[in-house]
């Protein structure tokens, strides 16, 4: 059986890396995906790994961090590189795949061929590089896994009737890209007993496990790297306080874990509408409250808005984008860094 080999960051992984691993996969009859990746780069390189793995499920995909010197003109970097390359196969190969010069290189030292996948990138003109320095224009040159791991999320919520539905279609309407509704209240309308039934605790962790479900499932077909979101886990961990009456740990541990980059709690300055579905307007104040102090408590940045709809939008938008942009920002690989930086990086 012929054994083709891929290497490369994968930072982030976009459909030039996916074209090269399908060339790969078939021209060889199995092939090694090696995901490399360095301190100082912001994607975990076993994040990168799963993107390749989701991508390309028929490749045996392993990863590694490599903090050795990139210089392609240097025998003792390449025999840095090599000793984790070589450590990193199950078996000898026989084809490198590579777009970049440098797999003629590796290839030899391998005793293997190489095969240049479109030189010049004429087939596929896009770079990791080109990616982090403009990752809103270039969404479209990712693959969906990528796409769900970097899509920014903006959480808006609030206590019952204080315009989050309302304000979240808005906000997602003006940065041109899609919003997630808010699954309890799917879940309430649905489940056994209706409202009249008690509460179980079992019951927040399926409405975390959809909600979660929904905001990936965004992410990966938002035509922008950010999605809005109609509430969250945060919110649902205090909804389970207020029906339960006891904290949920659990749930906020995972709101913890999956933070978004703004939450906008929306004013209860406005008139209480009841839809047969809402407690009532005598709990709205206090709950308003439960959020502000959840909200202080917490390290993600949040704004409280009033107003019209459009008066919350214009409030919104110069908070949210200079977090848009350093969310999209990406440190530079270890090869991009100025050879005193290099020095200083740390080692793995």
């Amino acid at each position: 059986m012929t054994h083709g080999l891929v290497i490369g960051k994968f930072y982030p992984l976009h459909r030039g890396h996916s074209h090269l691993i399908q060339t790969a996969l078939r021209g060889s009859d199995r092939v090694t995906v090696q995901v490399l990746g360095s301190s100082v780069e912001s994607v975990p390189y076993a994040v990168r790994a799963d993107w390749v793995r989701q991508e390309h499920p028929t490749a045996r995909v392993v990863a590694a961090l490599d903090d050795a010197p990139v210089d392609f003109g240097s025998d003792a970097a390449w025999q840095a590189h090599m000793r984790l390359i070589e450590d990193l196969l199950d078996a000898p190969v026989d084809t490198v795949y590579s777009s970049d010069e440098y797999g003629h290189e590796l290839a030899d030292r391998l005793g293997a061929a190489w095969v240049q996948v479109d030189p010049g990138r004429r087939m596929n003109p896009v770079s990791g590089t080109a990616i982090r320095a403009d990752l809103d224009g270039r969404w479209g040159e990712l693959g969906a896994a990528a796409r769900e791991t970097l899509a920014a999320r903006v959480v808006v919520l609030g206590a019952e009737s204080t315009g989050s539905t309302t304000l979240a279609e808005a906000l997602a309407a003006e940065l041109h890209t899609l919003w997630v509704p808010e699954y309890g209240r799917e879940h309430s309308i649905v489940r056994e007993g209706g409202l009249e039934a008690p509460w179980r605790s079992d019951e927040f962790d399926l409405i975390v496990d959809r909600q979660f479900d929904a905001e990936r499932d965004a992410a990966r077909r938002s035509p922008r790297p950010v999605v809005v979101c109609d509430t969250d886990v945060l919110a649902t961990a205090l909804w389970h306080e207020r029906y339960v009456g006891a904290p949920a740990p659990r749930i906020l541990a995972r709101a913890a874990a999956h933070p978004p980059v703004l939450y906008v709690l929306t004013g209860d300055e406005i008139p209480f509408v009841q839809d047969g579905m809402r407690d009532g307007e005598h709990i709205r104040h206090d709950m308003q409250q439960r959020f502000r102090g959840a909200l202080d408590a917490g390290t993600v940045p949040w704004i409280e808005v009033c107003g019209t709809v459009a008066e919350r939008v214009a409030a919104v938008l110069p908070v949210l984008q200079p977090l848009l942009a350093q969310h999209w920002s990406f440190p530079p690989p270890l090869e991009a860094l100025p050879w005193e930086d290099r020095a200083d990086a740390p080692l793995g």
